[in-house]
């Protein structure tokens, strides 16, 4: 492991520590019962909070774990020179990690291949441009970019430009005042550039956060703050820095940026891995963050739940937690919060599979197989659809109780969505009803899709590995598993879709619209022209009339006329090539995805 890497791994383990219980578990007998407690020694003060028997096991592999990584941490800190050259020739000793100078080149060099993320302008704008007398704040959930778009920085600065700049990599043990002391050296030194990572690892950083704008950012210097604690920088955002910082969160990654900067083409590649820049691709190699269930179960542990946890921790000094505290004091609010992630991808897929029985599609599935040239299979001699649909219904629910750890109630739910909103990792968009105009549904959409299919497809394959389907052959078992997988993908490439138009047309209406029977997978209401487009998405590189035969109903045409305007263009959104047939336009996914932009003026009329 060189120093970067030993560097990188002491800040996850902070992270990680950060978000596990301190203290310890003590105990007590009373009256002849034992009763545990954890107890908890800060600032010279001692607090014991009972805990329940069911809990207290759950708590103490917390804090072993705790104790584990802190051993880790220790042991890992002692191969980190405790002084760092500065650019005299005597040494100053920081307390903080800091590199200056040459040692930023060297820093930059491996990156140098790398394609350049969308939002790199708005950095690059920033650092190069007038001084603002501002902070910038870069953050964004874990292995999305934020570094690489630094170190990509240092690349394109003059050596007279790297000698004034310094790169700050804060640890857990660090405090505002140690950080300020390093700056205020750095400044004397006539450092112009500085970026501090992981500021919020600092307990103190969100009510003091106003230090680098009040005191450096105004004097001058040109201050970076990055960081995997997004929630903590939008705390910080609303209280210290509100109008002297400018944000840019990395963390939705969209499907253009996925292919152009990963080097990797196609939905299918985007549905399985999308989410971060952790993918082995022509242009970044690393391992992918959602290759399976297990790794993207420890991202949303390490990168999403204790990221929140971290932040609720030390904002307000803890006051902030609300209806999660009771289940942050019992260790359980990781576990919570990776529920409700579970949770929403878990409706998910049992909305897709529902979906998919009640349209008819697993005697599609069936015909699908049937006809098969090279392994043809009569599914229906051995299943009866209606027993199959409640069977797979109720094993889902099943699968998912076996998972519930933690009892959590609508108000923690609430509360742990509108955080993972706050994060950018999921959104919502409206299903809209014709003729009941009154009745409004939402979409949860999940912006991390490789996060979304691996749960999915974990789910999927345990329940068709149950013993109850043990009279299909593993052929034919796999054969059906591919083709429920084959459902999620197209429901995942309507959302995809649904998701990113959304963002890129923020002026616009962007909804599902559904009639008394089907619907328009996405429709586009300009308010401003009083007209609409209208659209289906299929996951399929056929072209078949069935696939539009909403588009040219025209009762259904008439009623979204009169409720949304002109319909000035009809689609199907699919896998094939671009086309046209009786007056409706088929786009290739791929193609609109990257058409997309933020520029409201970019329509879809003309495009075939």
């Amino acid at each position: 492991m060189n120093q970067t890497e030993t560097i990188e791994r002491i800040h996850e383990l902070e992270r990680e520590i950060a978000a596990l219980a301190p203290g310890s578990i003590v105990t007590k007998k009373i009256k002849g019962k034992e009763y545990f407690y954890h107890r908890i020694d800060r600032d010279k003060k001692r607090t014991e909070t009972y805990v329940p028997f069911d809990k207290a096991a759950d708590l103490h592999a917390q804090i072993q774990k705790r104790k584990s990584l802190e051993a880790e941490l220790k042991a890992l800190k002692r191969t980190i020179p405790a002084e760092t050259p500065a650019k005299k020739a005597d040494l100053h000793s920081f307390h903080a990690y800091v590199r200056t100078g040459e040692q930023l080149k060297s820093y930059a060099s491996p990156v140098k291949r790398y394609k350049k993320r969308e939002c790199y302008a708005q950095l690059h704008e920033f650092v190069f441009g007038e001084q603002q007398d501002k902070v910038f704040i870069l953050y964004g959930l874990r292995r999305t970019g934020k570094t690489t778009l630094i170190r990509q920085i240092f690349l394109e600065m003059t050596a007279e430009q790297l000698l004034k700049s310094a790169f700050i990599q804060v640890h857990s043990g660090n405090s505002l005042s140690e950080i300020n002391s390093d700056l205020k050296y750095l400044e004397s030194e006539g450092c112009q550039y500085v970026f501090i990572d992981e500021v919020t690892l600092m307990e103190d950083f969100i009510e003091g956060a106003a230090l680098f704008s009040d005191i450096y950012a105004s004097s001058g210097m040109k201050i970076v703050l990055s960081g995997t604690d997004s929630l903590g920088f939008i705390f910080t955002e609303d209280d210290q820095l509100y109008d002297r910082c400018i944000m840019l969160h990395t963390t939705f990654i969209p499907y253009r940026e996925f292919e152009n900067v990963l080097g990797i083409k196609g939905i299918d590649e985007y549905i399985r891995y999308g989410g971060t820049m952790s993918m082995g691709g022509v242009n970044y190699n690393k391992a992918s963050s959602f290759a399976t269930k297990e790794s993207a179960d420890e991202y949303i542990d390490s990168a999403i739940a204790r990221n929140i946890q971290h932040s609720l921790r030390y904002y307000q000094d803890g006051g902030h937690f609300r209806h999660l505290y009771d289940l942050y004091q019992k260790g359980e609010l990781t576990s919570a919060i990776n529920r409700v992630v579970e949770d929403i991808n878990h409706k998910f897929t049992k909305d897709v599979m529902t979906r998919a029985f009640h349209s008819g599609d697993l005697s599609l599935s069936a015909r699908n197989l049937l006809h098969d040239r090279t392994a043809p299979v009569d599914l229906m001699e051995h299943i009866d659809r209606d027993t199959v649909e409640s069977l797979i219904m109720d094993m889902l629910d099943i699968l998912n109780k076996e998972d519930q750890s933690v009892e959590i109630d609508e108000a923690h739910a609430y509360q742990i969505k509108e955080y993972l909103t706050l994060l950018d990792l999921i959104m919502e968009v409206d299903l809209l009803h014709l003729p009941n105009v009154n009745l409004r549904e939402k979409i949860t959409i999940i912006s991390q899709p490789g996060m979304r299919y691996a749960q999915a497809e974990a789910l999927v394959s345990s329940l068709l590995q149950d013993e109850k389907f043990s009279s299909l052959s593993i052929i034919e078992r796999n054969q059906i598993l591919e083709r429920i997988l084959s459902e999620i993908k197209g429901r995942m490439m309507e959302d995809i879709i649904l998701l990113e138009t959304s963002l890129a047309f923020p002026d616009r209406q962007v909804f599902q619209l559904q009639f008394a029977i089907g619907e328009f997978d996405m429709v586009i209401f300009d308010p401003a022209t009083l007209s609409c487009e209208i659209f289906e998405i299929k996951y399929s590189k056929e072209v078949i009339p069935n696939q539009y035969r909403h588009l040219i109903n025209q009762e259904k045409l008439a009623d979204t006329e009169h409720r949304f305007g002109k319909i000035t263009g009809r689609y199907v959104i699919y896998r094939g090539e671009r086309t046209q047939t009786e007056g409706i336009k088929y786009l290739n996914v791929e193609e609109y995805l990257k058409s997309l932009t933020d520029e409201p003026d970019d329509t879809f009329s003309g495009r075939l």
